[in-house]
């Protein structure tokens, strides 16, 4: 297959088209996986907000029950894996589960040592930073953020339980959702993309191989068709009409190559 023209042309195209269309597909597919969980992020972190708030009215009124009934509710939503706020301590206080209530955070945990890997905590973190991905007991892929409840004037003046100007953080919430449907959104755009190169390469490399054929190809073999004969035969035979340009004149060539070579042998007899 090598040895013959189509065959050094149409493999070396197949192999650049292939790796090319793989190659942007691999990038695509990194792109828009980036996005996504970028997105994904940016979800966890406004749900964070908005419970924050929520519960904030809760705290000032030291209504324990309704910041219970709070957490407890939002981790009954669908793809929720935990809801959870410890005391600066490392204490939860409250939790959607009611095993973890009164249990001791370890400092040294994965969402806990990027706060607590210095001797002072770091209070300010980034939404990037905050986030967290691990996997839980049950084996399901869980993103988690932690954001910190900071201390206020409201806070530090407030009749019913009075915390200290300078104490600058109260407490953490911890929010984990499944990654379920993102992994299975992932999983679908895959295949997608995969189907997708796959119809794409065989329409590119059976397209060019289409065009390479009727426009170089054939019109060679038709080249070689002429000269063949001529080379071995006494009758002369016309080049063939309708080759491309440059075929025509190498086949024009030929026959008045033939044509002088023809004449001078019959003058010398």
């Amino acid at each position: 297959m090598f040895t013959t023209l189509a065959g050094k042309a149409l493999v070396p195209v197949g192999l650049a088209v292939s790796g090319f269309m793989v190659v942007c597909c691999l990038i695509l597919y990194s792109v828009i996986r980036e996005d996504l969980h970028r997105g994904e992020i940016v979800h966890a972190t406004n749900l964070a907000d908005t419970i924050l708030k929520s519960t904030r009215y809760a705290m000032h009124k030291s209504d324990r029950e309704m910041l219970a009934t709070i957490i407890r509710n939002v981790g009954e939503q669908k793809g929720v894996d935990h809801v959870r706020i410890f005391n600066k301590k490392g204490i939860v206080t409250f939790s959607a589960k009611s095993g973890e209530i009164s249990r001791q955070v370890n400092k040294n945990a994965e969402g806990c040592f990027v706060c607590h890997k210095g001797v002072v905590p770091v209070t300010n973190l980034g939404t990037m930073q905050q986030a967290r991905t691990f996997r839980n007991p049950e084996g399901m892929d869980v993103m988690a953020i932690t954001a910190p409840i900071y201390n206020g004037p409201d806070c530090s003046t407030a009749a019913c339980h009075v915390h200290p100007p300078d104490q600058k953080i109260l407490g953490t919430l911890d929010i984990g959702l499944s990654r379920e449907e993102l992994d299975r959104s992932l999983t679908m755009l895959r295949i997608q993309m995969i189907i997708f190169t796959l119809m794409s390469l065989i329409l590119t490399i059976g397209g060019v191989t289409a065009l390479l054929m009727r426009n170089v190809f054939l019109p060679i073999q038709r080249l070689r068709s002429y000269i063949d004969p001529a080379a071995i035969e006494a009758d002369i035979p016309v080049p063939p009409p309708h080759l491309p340009h440059d075929l025509d004149i190498i086949a024009a060539n030929y026959y008045q190559v033939i044509m002088k070579s023809a004449a001078k042998k019959e003058n010398s007899e």
